[in-house]
C-alpha cells in the first residue's frame, strides 16, 4: 500500500501523510508534529543487526533487560546505535477506524523529499536526515567498514533503510542532485553537507592540508574545516546547501560572537 503524503511549505517545509485504516508509518522522536484523533501513537526501540542491516526486534522493541544493557552501553549495538541516530525511540502511528492524518517537520530550515524504496537498493541517510518512513521499511545502522569518517568532528555513520516503501529525508537549505559518475566516479564536498546517498556510493573523509600555514589557508576562509568528504562509484547522491554548523556561526556573528567557528575556536577574537 503506498503511503500518501503530500510536502507542503517552502522555507521550512513540512510532510501531511495520509493514512488508510490499519496503515503505520513511524519517525525519528522528534519529528511528529501533529495527528488526528483516530491515529495511535507507541512508541519503541530501534533494534540493530550485526550486518548493519536495519533489522528490528520483533514487536519493533527490546525487553528491559536489553534496554539496561543498551542504557549501559553494554551491547555490541549500543556503541553504533546512539552517536548514528541520537536516540533509540522510534514513534509508530497507525490510523484506527478510518482514514487517519499525521504530520511531520524537521528541525531545520529546508527541504523535505521522498524517496521510494523497491526492495533493490538501499539507501543511507546522515545524521538527523531520517524523518519518517512506511512501516514495510527497515530501518537500522549501516555498518562502519567503508563508510565512517569524521563528519562535524564526528565520526560519521549513516541510517540504513531497506525494504520496500516511501521514506521521507529532510536537509537544511536546497538539495542538490548528482551522481558521481557523471564526474569521473568521485566527487569531493564539504563535512556536513551530505544528506544522503544511495547503496553502491562509497563514503569517505580526506584531509584538506596539515595543520601548518598553507593548510590553513586551505581550511580556513572556506569553512570546510581539514577534512572534506569524498564520495566514489555510481548512484544517486542528495547534497545539502547548509548545514547546522554555518548556521550556527551566521547566528553567532549575528550576535557578535565568535567570527572564526571554523577554527573551533583557536583563533577566536575575545570578545568586547
Amino acid at each position: 500500500m503506498t503511503l500518501q503524503q503530500e510536502i507542503a511549505g517552502n522555507a521550512t517545509q513540512l510532510a501531511v501523510v495520509s493514512l488508510q485504516p490499519g496503515q503505520s508509518v513511524y519517525c525519528e522522536a522528534g519529528r511528529f508534529l501533529f495527528k488526528t484523533p483516530n491515529v495511535t501513537m507507541e512508541t519503541r526501540l530501534a533494534g540493530s543487526s550485526d550486518k548493519g542491516g536495519g533489522q528490528r526486534s520483533p514487536g519493533g522493541g527490546v525487553g528491559a533487560g536489553g534496554l539496561l544493557r543498551q542504557a549501559m552501553g553494554t551491547t555490541p549495538q549500543a556503541g553504533r546505535r546512539v552517536p548514528a541516530a541520537g536516540s533509540l525511540a522510534l514513534q509508530y502511528f497507525t490510523a484506527r477506524g478510518g482514514e487517519g492524518t499525521v504530520g511531520f517537520a524537521g528541525v531545520l530550515p529546508g527541504e523535505m523529499r521522498t524517496l521510494e524504496l523497491d526492495g533493490t537498493r538501499a539507501w543511507y541517510a546522515a545524521k538527523d536526515a531520517f524523518v519518517a518512513a512506511e512501516s514495510t521499511v527497515d530501518f537500522g545502522v549501516a555498518s562502519q567498514g567503508g563508510r565512517t569518517g569524521g563528519q562535524d568532528g564526528e565520526g560519521f555513520v549513516p541510517e540504513r533503510l531497506t525494504g520496500r516503501g516511501t521514506v521521507i529525508i529532510t536537509g537544511a537549505g536546497t538539495f542538490i542532485d548528482l551522481d558521481p559518475a557523471d564526474f569521473g566516479g568521485r566527487v569531493e564536498v564539504a563535512t556536513g553537507c551530505v544528506v544522503a546517498f544511495e547503496d553502491g556510493i562509497r563514503y569517505g573523509v580526506r584531509r584538506v592540508g596539515g595543520l601548518n600555514r598553507p593548510g590553513l589557508i586551505n581550511a580556513v576562509p572556506g569553512g570546510e574545516g581539514i577534512c572534506m568528504a569524498t564520495l566514489e562509484g555510481s548512484g544517486r547522491v542528495i547534497l545539502q546547501s547548509m548545514t547546522l554548523e554555518s548556521l550556527a556561526a551566521a547566528l553567532s556573528m549575528a550576535q557578535g560572537g565568535d567570527r572564526q567557528s571554523p577554527t573551533g575556536g583557536v583563533f577566536s577574537t575575545p570578545a568586547g
